[in-house]
């Protein structure tokens, strides 16, 4: 069971991986392009950057489904704007 759960979350992230790829190539969202350029600015790689991204990504993801909402562009944004602190260290500031 344990390795099942491992597969899963390597294919998780992958998809969300994947989803910042098309983010990053349509432009769209540009917070997402503007994220990126600035993490490389500011010294991190390219996958390190990408990996940041896919975390604000995720939990977008994870409040969509856990309150049933639709995404929140401002807040994906802002979050995006936090980067490089997570989505949940700065959930208290909401």
């Amino acid at each position: 069971m344990g390795s099942s759960w491992k597969d899963s979350g390597k294919r998780a992230g992958k998809a969300i991986l994947e989803v910042v790829d098309n983010q990053l190539s349509a432009g769209n969202p540009p917070e997402t392009l503007e994220t990126f350029k600035r993490l490389l600015n500011e010294g991190f790689s390219e996958t390190d950057a990408k990996r940041l991204i896919a975390n604000v990504v995720a939990a977008e993801i994870f409040e969509v489904l856990k309150e049933g909402r639709k995404s929140d562009p401002v807040k994906f944004a802002r979050r995006l704007n936090d980067l490089p602190e997570m989505p949940w260290e700065t959930e208290g500031d909401e």
